[in-house]
């Protein structure tokens, strides 16, 4: 087994180095541009879900503005 290590540790590498540049020449393709701007502008823009409050007091730490007790 052990003269054999070198070589399997070899084609590993191999394997996950044709792995990573297939998935590094897929999310280049053209096709994938529109997706990922849209994907990097969703931490830019506002959460519009009801549920939110948007009047958080960041000094006391409540979301309705009261003191901590």
């Amino acid at each position: 087994m052990i003269e054999y290590w070198g070589h399997i540790v070899g084609v590993i590498s191999l394997v996950l180095l044709a792995l990573f540049i297939g998935v590094w020449i897929w999310a280049w393709r053209p096709r994938h541009k529109r997706v990922f701007e849209r994907m990097a502008r969703l931490p830019l823009e506002r959460d519009e879900r009801p549920d939110v409050d948007d009047d958080w007091n960041d000094e006391s730490g409540q979301a309705d503005g009261s003191e901590r007790r």
